[in-house]
């Protein structure tokens, strides 16, 4: 929990689809006035760390300390950012530069959320569910890790 006034929480990209399995639910929506006024002792606050809120509930305002949830929708692979959507049961590639941009973009809008200081969570993935494998996180973490962002 944040020291006194200090406001915390978690965000993840709208399109996280598979960050479900870790407890991480982004199709449920949140009530910002909640999420972002209301004090520790209120379940509906972000302090629960319970409801995630999205790029879109987010834009334009700031916490203290936020938690990003990276999902397998915005990859490093062979050295580059690979956009992703999930549609159906699996990630599809996505083609469409707009919408790479757009990605890309709600990863700097969640990543630029914490006054004070940011938290970034990378799932192991598992490499029995085929959304899921290690693999598609892998590349993400040791990206992070290079730019010296410490594992904690």
């Amino acid at each position: 929990m944040g020291k006194g006034s200090e406001r915390i929480g978690l965000v993840a990209s709208s399109n996280a689809i598979r960050l479900k399995p870790e407890g991480i639910f982004v199709k449920g929506e949140i009530d910002p006035i909640y999420w972002f006024l209301k004090d520790k002792n209120d379940i509906r606050s972000s302090h629960y760390l319970e409801d995630v809120a999205t790029e879109f509930d987010v834009q334009g305002l700031e916490i203290d300390w936020v938690g990003v949830c990276w999902d397998a929708n915005f990859r490093f692979e062979n050295g580059e950012w690979i956009t992703y959507n999930f549609s159906g049961s699996k990630w599809q590639s996505v083609r469409d530069l707009e919408r790479q941009k757009y990605i890309a973009n709600s990863y700097r809008v969640l990543l630029t959320r914490g006054r004070q200081g940011v938290v970034i969570f990378v799932p192991e993935g598992d490499d029995a569910d085929l959304t899921r494998p290690s693999s598609f996180y892998d590349g993400i973490y040791e990206f992070l890790k290079s730019c010296g962002i410490e594992e904690i």
